[in-house]
C-alpha cells in the first residue's frame, strides 16, 4: 500500500511513499531494541559527540531540509530554515549538558552510601505531527537519546519527507545502528507502535483526541506516556502595555508558521482603556503581511497545510460572524492555488464564539476586550487548554503575580510564547501530560532509581 504527499502551495501531488508492512514495523522495533542494549552502554561524553555531530549536519544542510518541510506543509523558508537550525540547537545543548543533567544525586539517609540515579528506559515509540515536523521530533528525541534511550518515529502522513531526512542526519552522523528510524504509515502503524511489547514509552504531539486514545492504548500497555496535544494560548494586553511592542508581538505570535502552531497566540484579550489603540496597530500591521509562495524570502504567509484544515478555519470564522463578530481584515479564502487563507482579525467577540471556545489553529486572530486585569486573567483560564499565554505590561511586580495565577505550562512576559531547549515545554488541563525539553523534559524517559548501599 501507498500513499501521497501534496505541495499546498500548489494543491499538486507532491511524492508517493510506501506504507510499512507489519513485519516491517517488528523489524524496526527489534533493530530498535538491539540498538537499545548497546547505546545505554555508551558513555555520556562519547553521546555528545554523536549529538554535537548531528548538530553540525543540521547547520551544514539547513537549506536543502528546509526546501523539503516547506514543499511538504507550506512553511515559509526563512521558518522552515529557522527550524532546522533550532534543531541544531537542541541537539548541541544536550550535547553540552548531558553529564551535567544526568548526574547521580547524593541522598542522606541511613545507608553508608545513598544517591540517585538516572537510568534510560528503552525503546521510546514517537508519533508527531506535521507543523513543526522536525522540530516536535528533535524536542523529544535529543533528550531521550541523551539519557541512553533509542526511539521508533512514525512522522505524520502528510510530512514524511522531514522524517526521513532526519533519519539520514542520524545516519550521516554516525548513529550506532538502532537509535532512530523512521517508519512511515497511518495510525495503524501508530497502534502497532504503542502495543508491541518492544516499546517502553509513548510520546504523542496532535489533537486532544487523538491524544486521548494514544493515552488509553498506552494506559492499557501500561507505558510512560508524554502528550502535548495543543492549546488556545491567550495574548493578555494591559493598560500600561507598551503598543507597538505588543502589536509587533502579535504579529508574529498569531502569524508564525500561518497560524498553524501549538503556541501560537490564538485569543487576544485586551484590556478596555487601549483596546482601540492595540486594535487600529494590529490590524495595519497585519493588513501589511505578503500571502504567497512560500519559497520567495519576501513572503510572509505561505498556505495551510491542507484543503480541509483551511475549510475547518474558515467554518469558524463564519460561525462567528453569524454569532456578531466583525471582520477587520481577511476573513476569506485566498483566490490563488492552493490552500491559502487571509490572514483575518476579528473584533466585537465573545466568549461563547468558535474563535475563543476552540482551538483555532490557521491565520485567524480575535480579539477580546476586558474590562481590567482581572477580567482578563479570569478570561484566560477559561479555555479547555492551557499550553502557553504571554502577558503585555510594564508592571512586572504586577506581572509576576498575574504569571503565577495563570494555568498554562509557559507564561512569557512581554514577549511571545516559544519553545527553547533550556526550559520546560508542557501544558496542563487538555494541553497534554509530561514536559519535553530542558532537564526536566530529559528525566520524562528516564528511570529515577533510587540506590542505598549499606
Amino acid at each position: 500500500m501507498k500513499f501521497n504527499t501534496t505541495n499546498p502551495a500548489t494543491g499538486e501531488l507532491l511524492e508517493e511513499y510506501d506504507i510499512a508492512t507489519h513485519e516491517q514495523v517488528k523489524n524496526s522495533i527489534r533493530s530498535a531494541r538491539t540498538g537499545f542494549e548497546n547505546w545505554r552502554r555508551v558513555s555520556y561524553s562519547e553521546r555528545a559527540k554523536f549529538l554535537a555531530k548531528l548538530g553540525k549536519i543540521l547547520r551544514d544542510r539547513k537549506h536543502e531540509f528546509a526546501v523539503a518541510m516547506t514543499n511538504e506543509m507550506g512553511k515559509i523558508i526563512r521558518e522552515s530554515e529557522a527550524e532546522v537550525a533550532k534543531c541544531a540547537w537542541a541537539f548541541e545543548f544536550y550535547a553540552e549538558n548531558a553529564e551535567q543533567f544526568l548526574s547521580p544525586e547524593p541522598v542522606q539517609t541511613d545507608a553508608a552510601k545513598s544517591y540517585v540515579a538516572f537510568d534510560p528506559l528503552g525503546v521510546v515509540a514517537a508519533i508527531m505531527p506535521w507543523n513543526f515536523p522536525m522540530w516536535q521530533l528533535s524536542r523529544f528525541a535529543a533528550p531521550a537519546l541523551c539519557v541512553g534511550n533509542t526511539t521508533v518515529f512514525k512522522p505524520a502522513s502528510a510530512t514524511p519527507q522531514s522524517g526521513v531526512n532526519l533519519e539520514r542526519a542520524f545516519d550521516d552522523a554516525g548513529f550506532p545502528a538502532g537509535c532512530f528510524k523512521t517508519i512511515l504509515g497511518d495510525s495503524r502503524i501508530a497502534d502497532q507502535l504503542i502495543d508491541d511489547p518492544g516499546t517502553d514509552a509513548v510520546t504523542f504531539t496532535g489533537s486532544v483526541t487523538a491524544g486521548m486514545k494514544v493515552a488509553e492504548r498506552a494506559g492499557r500497555n501500561l507505558k510512560k506516556t508524554v502528550l502535548e496535544l495543543g492549546g488556545s494560548d491567550p495574548f493578555i494586553v494591559l493598560g500600561d502595555a507598551e503598543l507597538e511592542a505588543a502589536t509587533t508581538g502579535a504579529v508574529t505570535g498569531r502569524f508564525i508558521n500561518c497560524g498553524q502552531s501549538c503556541i501560537a497566540a490564538k485569543r487576544f484579550i485586551v484590556v478596555k482603556s487601549v483596546a482601540n489603540q492595540f486594535t487600529e496597530q494590529f490590524v495595519n500591521k497585519v493588513k501589511k503581511l505578503k500571502v504567497g509562495d512560500p519559497l520567495k524570502p519576501d513572503t510572509d504567509i505561505g498556505p495551510m497545510v491542507q484543503e480541509k484544515a483551511l475549510k475547518e478555519v474558515d467554518s469558524q470564522v463564519k460561525a462567528s460572524m453569524q454569532m456578531g463578530a466583525r471582520v477587520e481584515t481577511g476573513g476569506e479564502r485566498v483566490d490563488r492555488p492552493g490552500f491559502f487563507y487571509a490572514p483575518t482579525v476579528l473584533t466585537n467577540v465573545t466568549a461563547e464564539m468558535p474563535v475563543m471556545r476552540e482551538e483555532v489553529f490557521g491565520p485567524v486572530a480575535p480579539i477580546y476586550v476586558a474590562e481590567d486585569a482581572d477580567e482578563a486573567i479570569t478570561v484566560a483560564n477559561s479555555s479547555p487548554f492551557g499550553l502557553g499565554a504571554s502577558i503585555w505590561t510594564q508592571n512586572l511586580k504586577d506581572a509576576e503575580r498575574y504569571c503565577r495565577e495563570i494555568q498554562s505550562g509557559i507564561v512569557t512576559v512581554n514577549n511571545i510564547v516559544i519553545s527553547d531547549p533550556r526550559v520546560p515545554f508542557g501544558g496542563v488541563k487538555k494541553s497534554g501530560i509530561g514536559r519535553e525539553l530542558g532537564r526536566y523534559g530529559l528525566l520524562e524517559f528516564a528511570n529515577v532509581k533510587a540506590i542505598r548501599m549499606y
